[in-house]
Formats: C-alpha cells, sequence, structure tokens
C-alpha cells in the first residue's frame, strides 16, 4: 500500500500549513492520475487530520472528482441549445448503450469515458459529438453509433463493439451510476 500512495507525498508536503488544503490537493491528485484513489483519499485524511468520510463526502459532492480511471478515449456530447434542439438527447442515448456506460460514466473495459458538455461553441455543426480529439457535427443517432462502432476494439465477448448489456463504471463522483444529479 505504501508504494501506491508514495505518489503523493510530494503534493502533502507542498500543502503543509496551508488551511483549506482538502479541495486542491484532491483536484492535484486527480490531475496526477486522472482520478481518486482509494488510498490517497486515506493518506489526505490522516495528513489533515480529517476523517476518510469526510474527504470521500467531498469527493463526492463535486462533480469535477472522478472515484475511476477514465477511459483511454473521451467522447462528449454536446448538450447546448443549438444541439439539444437537433436531437443530443437521442445521440447520448445511442451512445450509452453503444459504449456500455452512462453520461458521466466509464465503459467495464475502460476504453470509453462518456461525458456531457453544455456548448462546444460549434452551434453550426449542431450536433455535435467530440470523440478524442476529433469533432464530428451534424450527427444523428445512427451516424454516432457508426462513429464509436467503427472506433471500439473487438473485444472477446462483446461482438464488433455492441454492447454488453453491461451498466459501466460511473465516471463523476457525485453522479453514482452515471446518473445525472
Amino acid at each position: 500500500m505504501q508504494e501506491t500512495t508514495a505518489g503523493i507525498d510530494d503534493l502533502l508536503e507542498r500543502a503543509s500549513g496551508q488551511g483549506g488544503a482538502l479541495i486542491p490537493l484532491l483536484q492535484q491528485i486527480q490531475e496526477r492520475y486522472g482520478y481518486l484513489r482509494a488510498a490517497d483519499m486515506e493518506k489526505v485524511a490522516r495528513f489533515l487530520k480529517l476523517s476518510p468520510a469526510e474527504v470521500y463526502g467531498v469527493a463526492t459532492f463535486y462533480a469535477q472528482f472522478r472515484l475511476v480511471p477514465p477511459g483511454r478515449t473521451t467522447v462528449k456530447v454536446c448538450r447546448g441549445t443549438a444541439c439539444h434542439v437537433r436531437g443530443s438527447a437521442k445521440i447520448l442515448q445511442e451512445l450509452e448503450t453503444a459504449l456500455g456506460c452512462k453520461a458521466g460514466g466509464t465503459s467495464e473495459d475502460l476504453e470509453y469515458s462518456l461525458e456531457k458538455i453544455a456548448c462546444f461553441g460549434a452551434c453550426s455543426l449542431a450536433p455535435v459529438v467530440v470523440v478524442g480529439e476529433d469533432v464530428h457535427g451534424r450527427l444523428t443517432p445512427d451516424k454516432a453509433k457508426k462513429l464509436v462502432k467503427s472506433r471500439v476494439p473487438r473485444v472477446e465477448g462483446r461482438g464488433n463493439g455492441e454492447s454488453s448489456g453491461q451498466t459501466g463504471r460511473t465516471g463523476t463522483a457525485s453522479q453514482p451510476g452515471g446518473r445525472e444529479g
């Protein structure tokens, strides 16, 4: 266990003597590892003389914190006004099914994280989905499904990108099960 938490000692040392260090420490840990590991949260609790429940409570209160690793590729669905009017809700539903995880979550194979974004600012291309760094506009639910299915690696038991029917891992701490809060 010492090996898994040794990576945050420098962060704790820099926070020494600072009041209100909990949220900045959690942000720095997440920046380093992509999510908040349980062992790191326990170490932060001991360092700040807080209960593990207090640290976990903060981590689960704020949507910015993740308690599971993010997927290797992030799929972002724009939910801005133009995209909403042009059907992004149906696209999001289709992607949840295709990837096997809810918005705010990560697929069981850790290949994909699915996120909702307020607005990309690409309204003329609405509805918009960003896969990794690639922007895809004027999508339909079927086009979005084909887009991710063409990128999902063939995994034994899942066929060629078909959903396994699993719900996937939760992504943000404040959205248990990937559900909206």
